[in-house]
């Protein structure tokens, strides 16, 4: 499905970054991992501020995109194409975490969140924005399946180690290509991992 949505030859969730990763990109450090990060657009945005970025997303589609975008930018990015499902992130290895609309059955956020968790060094960061449950109501983007949408309460059970800095939520207008256009209910989280 993510390739065949990818192979369109515009961006389809645009090539600017998100604007709350942009607000608090001053709270990254590197090296920085990116989850679904589809068609670059916030890993490129990160590498233009200097930051090292690998980006992951099942779709090899997205991902050439995402390099041909690095290109154009003149910027450099790292990608790998997993499945999320499966994927294992480097133990101890993260300055930060990135998941931007990154939205996920529970079973696979309870395999996959303990082991970003693990990937984070200590003091290391996770930015996340996903749309909350609340978004059912409203039609400017995000999957209609109440598992894969969040709450607060969600974040808190499913990043146990990680110190809240930032834990909301609100109604947002979203501008991000085709796909996610208009008013919109979103979690927004960043966390800092325990020492």
């Amino acid at each position: 499905m993510w390739d065949e949505r990818y192979a369109a030859n515009e961006y389809v969730y645009g090539t600017e970054p998100n604007s709350f990763l942009v607000a608090n990109t001053h709270m990254l450090q590197a090296p920085i991992l990116s989850l679904a990060e589809g068609e670059g657009r916030n890993a490129v945005y990160l590498a233009s501020q200097g930051l090292q970025v690998h980006g992951v997303d099942g779709s090899r589609v997205g991902l050439e995109k995402a390099k041909a975008l690095a290109r154009s930018k003149g910027v450099h990015i790292t990608t790998e194409v997993a499945d999320l499902r499966t994927f294992m992130p480097e133990s101890n290895s993260y300055g930060s975490v990135v998941s931007i609309f990154a939205h996920l059955p529970s079973a696979l956020r309870h395999r996959l969140y303990p082991l970003v968790e693990q990937g984070l060094k200590a003091g290391g960061t996770i930015v996340l924005e996903a749309y909350s449950e609340d978004q059912l109501e409203l039609e400017s983007g995000g999957p209609k399946d109440l598992d894969m949408l969040m709450t607060e309460e969600k974040i808190q059970k499913e990043f146990p180690h990680c110190e809240p800095i930032i834990l909301r939520q609100l109604v947002r207008e979203v501008n991000e290509g085709i796909f996610h256009h208009g008013n919109a209910s979103v979690i927004q989280f960043i966390g800092r991992k325990k020492a």
